[in-house]
């Protein structure tokens, strides 16, 4: 698998964010989903490009330097840009074009694309990393944000009723990008599922997503026992990929791998949902992510599922 030979975190995100199963199927007649290349000819360039780029990632790294980027969503736009404008596929024409009406901001066009058969694609992008907290119903309702201001149902409205809609408003043709655009929707990610519990996917579900865990902070100690890990917390930008570190280098960047105790410790003062990794050393030294979930408060799980039900 590529992703297994990639060493560089943010060429490895870009992978991931390329190659990865989506969380949704195709959603007609709006919701049709991107496919980043038109032939095998451009997916196997593709995977030449990468691996270059993790050879060579210096350009890349000095791009996402240039500004200070906190929002995941925002990474992994800054992530496809690149793809779109250096990769041997799609090309960008536009990125981030505002529609406004009598100076309202009715909306932003994440990518307008050209591929190299001559089709000229709007794609929308999301990135989203949802809790299973429903009843088996097998509802998108089911599937919240960990802060509980997010909810996949309601997301997945406003990519078919707002954001796919706008490359076919007459304010986005007064932008002078001609047309007509075909809107796609890019939907990644990663679902978690409370630790014991299967439930029955909606249909709108890819059955091949990205899966992690989750566990409330009094399941933890027996949930880590049963899986005797080294663990480490994970910031908000290192959700895409799968984490590989080289031998050496997470040390060198401060990251703490610890044991399940010591990171119930850490996280003990945080009210809000966290985001932690198991890993394993690797043939070569370093350290591989072997899965991923979430600890949450124990008051959580009633909370999520009054808010999957709203």
């Amino acid at each position: 698998m590529l992703l297994d030979t990639l060493r560089v975190p943010a060429v490895r995100d870009l992978a991931w964010l390329l190659l990865s199963a989506d969380l949704l199927r195709a959603q007609p007649p709006v919701g049709a989903l991107v496919t980043p290349f038109d032939t095998p000819h451009e997916a196997n360039a593709t995977v030449d490009w990468l691996r270059a780029l993790d050879a060579d990632p210096a350009e890349l790294q000095r791009e996402l330097a240039t500004t200070n980027i906190s929002r995941l969503g925002r990474y992994a736009e800054r992530l496809l840009a690149w793809f779109l404008r250096h990769g041997p596929a799609a090309r960008l024409v536009a990125a981030g074009v505002p529609l406004r009406r009598s100076g309202v901001t009715l909306g932003e066009c994440d990518f307008l694309v050209q591929t190299r058969q001559g089709a000229r694609l709007h794609w929308e992008l999301a990135v989203k990393c949802y809790l299973h907290a429903g009843d088996g119903r097998g509802q998108l309702a089911d599937y919240v944000g960990p802060n509980l201001k997010d909810r996949f149902d309601l997301k997945l409205a406003h990519l078919l009723n707002h954001q796919l809609p706008l490359s076919a408003r007459e304010e986005f043709a007064a932008l002078g990008y001609g047309g007509p655009w075909t809107p796609q929707m890019f939907v990644k990610g990663w679902l978690f599922y409370r630790h014991g519990e299967s439930p029955a996917d909606p249909a709108a579900l890819d059955p091949s997503h990205g899966r992690g865990w989750w566990v409330t902070r009094s399941d933890w100690p027996a949930f880590a026992a049963a899986h005797a890990q080294t663990w480490r917390t994970l910031p908000r930008l290192e959700w895409l990929a799968p984490r590989r570190h080289e031998p050496g280098a997470a040390e060198e960047a401060g990251m703490a791998f610890v044991d399940a105790q010591t990171l119930a410790a850490q996280i003990s003062h945080q009210h809000e949902p966290t985001m932690v990794a198991a890993f394993a050393n690797g043939s070569a030294g370093g350290w591989l992510e072997r899965s991923r979930g979430f600890i949450v408060p124990d008051d959580w799980p009633q909370l999520a599922q009054a808010y999957a039900r709203q």
